[in-house]
């Protein structure tokens, strides 16, 4: 393993190797990992991508899948990236599919301490965010993947399920679980726990926030704007039909335009079922996302599922707008919202009340207190100051063990 090298009395700097597979449609972990990259450059650190893309072609996705059991390439690649650099510690990300969980038995192997951050279910439920058909899903929770195979959890194939499901029941037997990953992380308490229920080790997890760009100071309050902003996936179990529902029965709306960014297969099906204000604008760049929050009156997050952390909600908050989410999963710890603003799932009642609870008095308030509570928790700055000593304690415990 390489010494970590010092550069002052009171600063390391390290040198690190990520490894992830980026998703056909870039999703919130490619964002996170360009993030950290970034900022960790910025704090003075060298940092090595070893990045790959899953395939989009069907050939060449069929090929890959049929290797994600084990690919050689891809851990002969690790090895070899490992030697040239000589990286202080590992952080594994995606490695599913165009990689496999051999590039993290390959970089254990080659005596470095590996981090892995677990973005989502993977390791325990085959549709990735343990719902199904509607509900909370954990059939497979704490044994083989079974159920998930039978019910065609992974794009609703069986063939594709039972090639997934091989991969996670061999990542477990590869030891990844047990011995090749140093130390876990976890985005948020609530997916630590869940984590722990499928088996992540409980004593080498620890809770790491995302972070985000400063995107700098409004030039206006939010109670200046009209704009209700929902952005993400147009999918299955993210309640976006709750929220159209929601939005045609509010009595007392302040806000007078919905508008819902984002893509995915439900996107035909909403459109057909829009309520008088509510508009679909499909997916923007992240600049026009950014704009847009900056110049908004609240976010919605409607979510009936686990999200594992949500990147969007720490953007809104980042731009100090107030936010109104679920308690399907742990976004309340995250927003940490006024109850008004904080409802069960999939009761488009509850949802409308939150809708016209958005008076201007609320919405100035909160969005002050979310900036603030952004600028304390979720910042560059104290992004990688918790990402430094996380590597400093990973390489720290792989020298004791």
């Amino acid at each position: 393993m390489a010494a970590v090298r010092c550069t002052g009395p009171d600063h390391l700097t390290m040198r690190i190797l990520q490894i992830h597979a980026r998703y056909r449609i870039r999703a919130g972990e490619d964002t996170v990992v360009d993030n950290e990259a970034a900022a960790l450059r910025r704090a003075g650190h060298t940092v090595e991508q070893l990045t790959v893309d899953n395939p989009t072609e069907p050939v060449a996705t069929v090929a890959a899948l049929a290797r994600s059991v084990h690919n050689r390439s891809a851990a002969r690649l690790v090895r070899e990236r490992i030697a040239a650099h000589r990286p202080d510690v590992v952080h594994v990300h995606n490695t599913w599919f165009a990689l496999s969980s051999a590039a993290v038995a390959a970089a254990a192997s080659s005596g470095v301490p590996v981090v892995m951050t677990l973005h989502n279910f993977r390791l325990g439920c085959l549709g990735t965010d343990l719902f199904r058909d509607g509900a909370i899903c954990t059939a497979c929770v704490g044994r083989a993947p079974l159920p998930g195979v039978l019910h065609g959890c992974y794009r609703g194939s069986r063939v594709l399920s039972a090639l997934q499901a091989t991969e996670v029941v061999v990542t477990r037997r590869r030891g990844v679980l047990n011995n090749a990953v140093t130390q876990f992380v976890a985005p948020s308490q609530f997916m630590a726990d869940r984590l722990a229920d499928i088996g992540v080790p409980v004593e080498r997890t620890t809770v790491k926030a995302h972070f985000v760009d400063d995107p700098g100071t409004r030039t206006a309050a939010p109670s200046a704007s009209d704009d209700i902003l929902v952005i993400g996936r147009l999918a299955p179990g993210k309640g976006i039909d709750t929220l159209l529902e929601a939005w045609a029965s509010t009595t007392n709306r302040v806000g007078g335009r919905l508008q819902i960014i984002g893509d995915g297969p439900l996107a035909d099906e909403l459109a057909q079922r829009l309520p008088e204000g509510a508009t679909m604008l499909g997916w923007q760049d992240r600049h026009e996302i950014t704009r847009r929050l900056l110049s908004a009156r609240a976010l919605v997050m409607p979510s009936e599922l686990y999200e594992t952390f949500g990147m969007t909600l720490v953007e809104a908050m980042s731009a100090g707008l107030p936010v109104i989410v679920t308690t399907a999963a742990g976004a309340a710890t995250i927003v940490d919202p006024p109850p008004v603003l904080l409802v069960p799932p999939a009761q488009p009642t509850a949802l409308a009340a939150a809708l016209d609870a958005l008076d201007d008095a609320t919405v100035d308030r909160v969005g002050v207190a979310n900036r603030r509570r952004f600028e304390q928790h979720y910042s560059e700055a104290e992004g990688v100051a918790v990402l430094e000593r996380l590597y400093h304690e990973t390489i720290e415990a792989a020298g004791r063990r």
